[in-house]
């Protein structure tokens, strides 16, 4: 009655074996679940030296040990590999309403091994796990093939829950993901290919087992209290998204850094959900502007006003949650104005999808992007890595390094919506030159060589969230210091502010108000910050919670009171976080192992300012990130110029058996 299953089921797609594996409680107590399950398993079962798009690479779909406890906002799943990316630690996160699924089921995690000779997919239910024949879906894209496997499998107690991947995955794009819900993707480092390598198109599952909490009684209480405050969180509807492109001027021009109620953002995503940011980011610089190297002035009021949010929210035709949410910030959408006219809905874009195909092409068409994130999302792409990918292609093509006959006669431009659309159809197809640019621009830059690296944004291999490291330095940090580079969603100083662990974690450095110039500063206490989220955060993900709710405040979601409800452990904020070291740590450990050097994970000169800009909100702004890179490896115990875990950290964190 613990929150956890206790096992594991494994799967041998080259044999077709599958087993239910135990999993002690010593290890939940040591990594929790979701993605801390996943490192202690991959780490255990992958081999040295395996090809991520081989047969001994291990996949795994994990859920979060507070999923289905009746907690509120730990509805989140997560897919775990070793990413033919970056070639090192690989994770994705999702929401949707899969991650009950795998524990109705009986289980923690699914993961495979193996390569099947054939398109299969794996069916689960409470009684029995069995691969079944899906040559007939395979070919399709994510929503046809998920109809196509729900009305098959589906039973008297309702439709079955399917991770499936589209036709990106099944061609390697390594820019990939795996999709659930119709189009919702698990997008980040290269995931998708990893099962297309594997011949798996879809999980499917069907369980209706119960789902345990050591007290309920007191996390009912607990997730009352936050849902009461969410409610009365309320932005009237007669107020605008033209006042948060007022308050983004005024935060450009702020010399300091207050500290929110992070509660506030629940009226915010309820209305306008994260494309409140599309105009805002924009204006205060946190959004990157013509592949990182523009600002406001190259893009805009005509344009970025026409991806204002208050404009999306026109579109919407139905507001939906992901399981266990209480503020609902997803929506279906219609779409205009398409000439092809193959898709007339779609899932609402998220703020990335919308800047990585607007203001990164300074492209303002608000069709085209909705249009785009229906192919995206049936294809199973990265919105993130292809937008980057597409503004890494039309500057060569402007600086000459591609020419009209590398692109097929496409005349690549910013702004130019139709070329555009076309150059991502190439890349979903891996025809002419999206071929190349299917598998991200690291890889792309290295095949067209001819100086194009210039170009090419990424760290590791992977492209960096749509969140602008001179904006936030702390952001850079974590693009560059996390073992899954290029990920938004770990730290930054927003997040920071926002959460204010001080209230739990005695080490937690504690702020009120500070000047923003302190931000830009290689510090001690700027590297505990940066440590204290980057722990947090593998708790979150440990337990299947929501970033959203997790910048609301601990305040006001406090993870640490509800794993304690569920577990029954007693367990301090302080435990906790050391927990989030032990895992990221292994996470570290794990890339080590595989090869990777962490100082090879460094930023373009671009997103450090090196130049700086010399207009916009981020005029003359240049952030000195590997500094901060190297007292961030200090401060957790880490070489400070190697990024090596110390053998003393390793030890603390009882990771000793996980070292060759």
């Amino acid at each position: 009655m613990k929150g956890y299953t206790g096992k594991i089921l494994f799967v041998d797609l080259s044999t077709g074996r599958i087993v239910a594996e135990p999993i002690p409680d010593e290890v939940y107590e040591s990594f929790l679940s979701g993605v801390g399950l996943g490192c202690y398993v991959l780490h255990k079962k992958i081999p040295k030296g395996a090809d991520p798009l081989g047969p001994d690479n291990v996949l795994g779909f994990v859920s979060g040990l507070l999923t289905g406890t009746g907690s509120v906002m730990t509805g989140r799943w997560m897919a775990v590999a070793k990413s033919p990316l970056t070639g090192g630690w690989g994770d994705a996160n999702c929401g949707g309403t899969f991650s009950p699924a795998i524990k109705r089921c009986g289980y923690d995690g699914i993961f495979f091994r193996g390569t099947s000779d054939r398109p299969v997919y794996l069916y689960v239910d409470s009684h029995k796990a069995e691969l079944r024949d899906a040559t007939h879906v395979w070919g399709k894209d994510a929503v046809e093939a998920e109809d196509i496997l729900e009305e098959e499998c589906a039973k008297k107690q309702g439709k079955p829950k399917i991770a499936v991947i589209g036709t990106s995955g099944e061609k390697q794009s390594l820019i990939s993901g795996i999709c659930n819900d119709h189009g919702r993707i698990a997008a980040r480092s290269g995931l998708g290919a990893v099962m297309g390598s594997k011949k798996l198109k879809a999980v499917v599952l069907a369980g209706n087992g119960r789902i345990t909490c050591e007290n309920p009684e007191l996390m009912k209480t607990i997730s009352k209290e936050f849902t009461g405050k969410v409610r009365k969180i309320n932005i009237p509807r007669f107020l605008s998204g033209r006042l948060l492109e007022i308050a983004a001027n005024l935060q450009s021009r702020m010399t300091r850094v207050a500290v929110p109620d992070g509660i506030m953002a629940a009226g915010i995503l309820k209305k306008w959900g994260t494309g409140f940011n599309n105009v805002m980011g924009v204006v205060n610089g946190d959004t990157p502007i013509k592949n990182w190297n523009g600002s406001g002035l190259d893009f805009g009021k005509s344009r970025y006003r026409n991806l204002a949010p208050d404009l999306l929210k026109q579109r919407e035709v139905k507001r939906y949650s992901c399981y266990s949410c209480v503020v609902g910030c997803g929506g279906i959408s219609r779409i205009e104005d398409i000439a092809e006219g193959t898709f007339r809905e779609t899932h609402t874009p998220e703020y990335e999808t919308v800047s990585a195909f607007g203001s990164l092409l300074l492209n303002g068409n608000l069709d085209s992007i909705l249009y785009i994130n229906e192919l995206l999302n049936r294809a199973g792409m990265d919105s993130i890595s292809a937008g980057h990918a597409v503004a890494f292609a039309i500057e060569c093509f402007e600086n000459g390094i591609l020419t009209s006959e590398d692109t097929g006669g496409l005349q690549l431009a910013w702004g130019n919506t139709e070329a555009i659309v076309k150059l991502l159809k190439q890349m979903i197809h891996r025809e002419g030159l999206g071929d190349l640019l299917a598998d991200g621009v690291k890889a792309a830059s290295r095949r067209i060589g001819k100086g194009s690296l210039k170009y090419a944004i990424h760290v590791g291999g992977q492209e960096p969230g749509l969140h602008d490291s001179r904006f936030d330095p702390m952001m850079g940090v974590h693009y560059c210091a996390d073992p899954t580079p290029g990920k938004h969603t770990i730290g930054c100083f927003q997040y920071y502010n926002y959460v204010q662990l001080w209230n739990e974690v005695s080490w937690a450095p504690k702020i009120s108000i500070y000047p923003k110039y302190e931000e830009y500063l290689a510090s001690s206490e700027n590297a505990t910050k940066s440590v204290a989220i980057s722990c947090y955060k593998q708790v979150i993900d440990g337990i299947g919670g929501c970033l959203f709710a997790m910048t609301m405040g601990v305040h006001n979601w406090n993870p640490f009171r509800m794993l304690n409800a569920a577990t029954n452990w007693h367990k301090t904020a302080d435990e906790y976080l050391e927990i989030g070291m032990r895992i990221q740590t292994l996470k570290q450990l794990f890339n080590i192992r595989e090869g990777i050097d962490p100082r090879n994970n460094r930023a373009h000169p671009r997103m450090a300012g090196n130049p700086p800009l010399e207009n916009g909100p981020l005029e003359g702004k240049s952030v000195p990130i590997h500094e901060m890179v190297a007292l961030y490896w200090e401060h957790m115990g880490w070489h400070g110029e190697t990024g090596i875990p110390a053998k003393e950290t390793v030890e603390k964190l009882s990771l000793t058996d996980f070292v060759a």
